[in-house]
């Protein structure tokens, strides 16, 4: 099965769907499966595109609402995660996953589905240490610290995913696992992105939920995205037990999509010719929604998963026979994702822009069907019975500085907020607070603390034959490891030579926007130059 997978999509759908169509005429065959890395933007219409943390001016409606609207259908199956530029209302309404346009596919806010008989699982957003532990509170109307906390892993996810002991073949994160980079050609990422030598020096790069994902996981490929580069690992894990074969899993992040970006891979992947070729639920991953329905927090408020450490009665949410066995008895033995995508708000329409539109916190009948029928909650059915009761969506009371919880841990599970960074992304757009846009925030009530430097979203190329050097991903993705190595074929490169790829085509890429926002020191120096190089109609590399 051939399997396309993208960085960044940043809303350029026309434009990964032209890729891939060139990506057929060069290659053996049809891509059977699309899987995007996040910041995706299912952007609707106006109200979705002020839901987008970033600032007014680079907010572009860009092509989904045709495929939406059904104007445009994509060619191919399309799956994908939410990143840190997302149109968070729309998915917001689909916590468990759905459809967001005929064929194409979010996972929730984490989740797992198998597809002619690979199992594919991810996880949305970005970590960050402060809200890590928060449940998922935020709703519509956001403020300007919703808008962006929204978008944050919370541990319940990583708890549900850490449930499941079936193998993995596909995982997608937008934000990298902590520590995968000293798995690849660490020097020759750092020679493409010297502004991460900090991080990667202070072991600090990245998400440690992913990496405690990949520990626990151990799927066969990992994909991620978000900081803007291509990179490729090879992760060689312990075995569990002995006589047990020890597991590797092959890491690829991938750029975003822009022109002569490393934004997509093409890669075969043996799949089941006996499996139905149509999305299904996952049975584990049903089993373990079931599980922890309990476990659902809609407040602000800081706590730790069950564990067994005496303060819980039960810490094994785990599927057990028996219960998978039961959730399918529930769904009559049909394991088939329903085709049941609906159009839930007005689509934009170019002739007739409404600026004014009105934002909706939506009760989505894809989820309520999927949670009566699976015995479970609607987050969104429960944050608007807390947003009745305390008569505003998103504040509850008040944390005492010192949080109490079963576990008494501390507030965090990851000792992750280290000083301030003294590398700075020169593609990196630092944000005055005084710069946003009020009324596109659309709440008058606002957390003035809120760190006000958040990365924007970028205005893509024009699309050009030579969009992408779309290459196939050789079949063990070993990459060496040694900080000796200065480039992928061993050999030392003068600072102004060219990586070529076999054809000879020019493959050196421009230094892109770091997005690797884990840490916000408060005293950093805000910066308001703009960079042409990413933000310009014509990328640098057309212009040479």
């Amino acid at each position: 099965m051939r399997v396309a997978v993208a960085g960044c999509c940043h809303g350029e759908l026309d434009k990964i769907y032209e890729t891939l169509a060139l990506a057929e005429r060069r290659g053996p065959g049809p891509i059977d499966l699309l899987l995007c890395c996040g910041d995706f933007q299912a952007v609707r219409n106006e109200a979705d595109l002020r839901c987008m943390a970033v600032p007014p001016k680079y907010r572009h409606m860009q092509t989904f609402y045709r495929y939406y609207s059904g104007e445009r259908r994509a060619p191919v199956l399309t799956i994908f995660i939410g990143g840190n530029h997302e149109a968070s209302n729309h998915l917001q309404e689909l916590p468990y996953g759905g459809w967001v346009a005929p064929n194409i596919y979010y996972l929730g806010l984490a989740g797992v589905v198998k597809y002619r008989g690979i199992r594919i699982g991810g996880i949305s957003g970005i970590f960050k240490s402060h809200d890590y532990r928060k449940g998922h509170f935020e709703c519509p109307p956001y403020n300007p610290a919703t808008i962006r906390s929204i978008y944050h892993v919370r541990n319940i996810e990583v708890y549900k995913l850490k449930q499941l002991k079936q193998p993995m073949d596909i995982f997608l994160s937008h934000d990298w696992p902590r520590g995968i980079y000293h798995y690849g050609n660490k020097k020759q990422l750092l020679k493409t992105k010297s502004f991460f030598r900090q991080e990667v020096e202070n072991n600090t790069l990245g998400s440690p939920a992913a990496s405690e994902l990949l520990e626990h996981l151990k799927p066969t490929y990992w994909f991620s995205a978000h900081l803007h580069v291509k990179f490729a690992a090879l992760m060689q894990h312990q075995a569990g037990d002995k006589g047990q074969t020890a597991k590797a899993t092959k890491f690829l992040a991938l750029d975003k999509c822009l022109p002569h970006r490393d934004f997509l891979q093409v890669i075969e992947i043996d799949h089941d010719p006996n499996a139905p070729e149509y999305l299904e639920y996952d049975i584990e991953w049903l089993t373990v929604l079931r599980a922890t329905n309990d476990l659902i927090n809609v407040t602000e408020r800081l706590w730790n998963m069950p564990e067994n450490n005496g303060l819980h009665t039960r810490w094994d949410y785990s599927a057990t026979e028996e219960a998978m066995n039961k959730v399918l008895e529930i769904l009559n033995h049909d394991l088939k994702v329903p085709c049941n995508f609906s159009i839930t708000a007005a689509c934009y329409d170019p002739s007739r822009p409404q600026t004014q539109m009105q934002l909706v916190h939506r009760i989505n009948p894809q989820t309520t069907e999927f949670c009566a029928q699976l015995g479970i909650t609607d987050m969104n059915v429960r944050l608007q019975k807390a947003k009745e009761e305390h008569h505003l969506c998103g504040e509850y009371e008040e944390q005492d500085d010192v949080e109490s919880n079963d576990s008494g841990e501390d507030r965090s599970e990851y000792n992750t907020d280290t000083s301030a960074l003294s590398s700075i992304n020169p593609d990196e757009i630092m944000l005055d607070e005084e710069e946003e846009d009020e009324d596109s925030i659309i709440s008058t009530r606002s957390d003035m603390n809120t760190p006000s430097a958040e990365p924007s979203s970028d205005q893509a190329s024009d699309f050009s034959a030579s969009f992408s050097d779309v290459r196939i991903l050789p079949g063990s993705m070993i990459v060496s490891s040694d900080d000796t190595l200065g480039s992928p074929d061993g050999r030392e490169r003068n600072p102004g030579e060219a990586l070529e790829s076999g054809d000879g085509k020019d493959l050196t890429e421009l230094p892109s926007k770091r997005l690797s926002d884990e840490h916000e020191p408060e005293q950093r120096k805000k910066i308001k130059r703009r960079n042409q190089a990413i933000y310009a109609a014509v990328d640098d590399d057309d212009a040479a």
